[in-house]
């Protein structure tokens, strides 16, 4: 009985992991998103015990919190989507934020988003920069997807895809479908690589009507480093790139037109991605959220021979406000768990099971690995070796020293004296480093952050935002720290 549910599970995880890839693009997945802009100036600070800012003061905020501490930050945004035509089913927009940070050692100007975008209905064609979550997880207080989180600049690239789920003709509103297409481009000025293209697309379905008491969601997210030059197991430093290698790149089939090492026995290009499912269960008070995040970076998956790693997530939001002094909206509970990848051997001449050792966010050609701009892309509890004050053994010149990993993360939302809204995120992970570089004994690390805002009549009427942070363990120095700041939203 047994092996008959491993087998009926492989089957699935077969169907799903070769369904057509298309995906979506929405500010969180189980919302159906307007059209709506933001418009503000804020000024900021930050301040912590030691030279660097706590993990949860800087991670998953798109890049624009530094890692160093003090900095003051200025930031402004001007976005704006008008109508074409009288309907208003045409629609066209830009965007622009600016973030300029200051500190002793380094003062940056950021461009976190700059796009332009033509909607038609509910489906969008942007260029640029513009700031997405994509995943089946909570977007506001999770630990963050696993492949695409919050934690780096976005990516320029070209998308065309939905907003919010669109519903599949003659199915009355019990299914529909969020996706979008996407190609862009990453950094010059990456360690290791050039020119490195990036390819992306997903597509999450969804069962029952808005209405429905119970919701499910399927689905997966593609992404793909390639094309790029490397001096690592390619052919004269360049990696496989034209047409013909990009069609390979779409379809994730193995094999190039120019095969380096990689490229003759694997795939074209860095791929990495999740298999997401998901239940949503409404109540009279109360939203229910189950999800799952199962990884892939190559064939393991596949095979389920690394079924034991992935992001598990439970979120409750509470629907009812009674008015209390202190009251908790929305909680989140998270397990991620990245410590199997499949075995600690990878071989591909054997069997699957030995088809191990996926190395998550690592790659043999693309060495500066999963990241932009110094930052990793995906879940930020797989760190780059830089962020760390490393006394492990570090992983050759790999982008990271630590993708093995076991995160719990509580994240709580709310409102103390009916005026201030408040956010903690705690997390406890174990950390072990590599298969080739290993941490032992394990490194444990706590990460803990407090956020409170209340709008004041102050400038006509403006937020006041503070939070204090903690980081307490052997991966990150001891370091406590707080952020202050105050911003003013406005429209034109």
């Amino acid at each position: 009985m047994i092996l008959y549910r491993l087998k009926s599970l492989k089957f699935l995880f077969v169907i799903i992991y070769t369904f057509p890839l298309i995906s979506y693009s929405q500010s969180e997945l189980l919302n159906e998103v307007r059209d709506s802009t933001t418009n503000y100036i804020e000024v900021s600070a930050y301040g912590a015990s030691a030279s660097n800012t706590p993990f949860w003061l800087q991670a998953n905020q798109y890049g624009i919190v530094p890692k160093t501490s003090p900095t003051g930050s200025l930031r402004g945004q001007l976005e704006k989507i008008g109508r074409i035509n009288s309907s208003g089913t045409l629609r066209i927009g830009a965007g622009v934020e600016l973030v300029s940070n200051f500190n002793k050692d380094n003062n940056k100007l950021l461009l976190p988003q700059a796009y332009g975008t033509l909607r038609f209905k509910n489906w969008e064609l942007f260029v640029g920069r513009k700031k997405q979550v994509i995943g089946l997880a909570d977007s506001t207080i999770s630990s963050g997807s696993y492949s695409w989180s919050q934690n780096a600049l976005p990516i320029p690239k070209i998308s065309i895809g939905t907003m919010g789920f669109v519903n599949v003709p003659f199915t009355k509103g019990w299914i529909s479908f969020n996706g979008f297409y996407s190609d862009g481009f990453f950094e010059n000025s990456r360690p290791v690589t050039s020119e490195l293209k990036l390819h992306q697309k997903q597509l999450y379905i969804r069962l029952g009507k808005v209405s429905s008491r119970v919701k499910l969601y399927g689905g997966f997210n593609h992404q793909v480093q390639w094309g790029g030059k490397s001096e690592h197991n390619t052919e004269e430093g360049v990696m496989p790139r034209g047409f013909s290698n990009y069609i390979n790149v779409i379809t994730g089939k193995a094999h190039s037109k120019n095969p380096g090492i990689n490229d003759a026995t694997g795939r074209v290009g860095n791929h990495l991605g999740s298999i997401d499912l998901g239940m949503e269960i409404e109540t009279y008070s109360t939203s229910i959220l189950f999800y799952r995040q199962s990884l892939y970076e190559d064939g393991s998956l596949f095979w389920l021979a690394n079924i034991e790693d992935g992001l598990n997530g439970f979120r409750m939001k509470f629907k009812n406000s009674y008015g209390g002094n202190f009251e908790i909206t929305s909680m989140v509970l998270e397990f991620l768990y990245t410590k199997d990848q499949g075995g600690d051997t990878a071989d591909w001449g054997q069997p699957s099971w030995a088809r191990g050792k996926d190395d998550y966010f690592n790659n043999g050609q693309v060495r500066d690995g999963w990241s932009y701009y110094g930052r990793t892309i995906g879940t930020p509890f797989i760190p780059p070796t830089s962020d760390t004050v490393w006394n492990y053994p570090q992983y050759a010149d790999f982008m990271t020293s630590n993708n093995r990993v076991a995160v719990f993360h509580l994240g709580l939302q709310g409102t103390l004296f009916q005026k201030i809204g408040w956010i903690s995120k705690l997390s406890y992970s174990s950390n072990s480093g590599t298969y080739d570089a290993p941490i032992y004994p394990h490194a444990n690390q706590f990460s803990g952050l407090l956020a409170f805002q209340s709008h004041l009549n102050f400038l006509g009427g403006a937020t006041l935002k503070g939070s204090l942070a903690a980081d307490i363990g052997k991966l990150y120095p001891t370091t406590y720290g707080f952020s202050l700041g105050l911003r003013k939203d406005f429209s034109f």
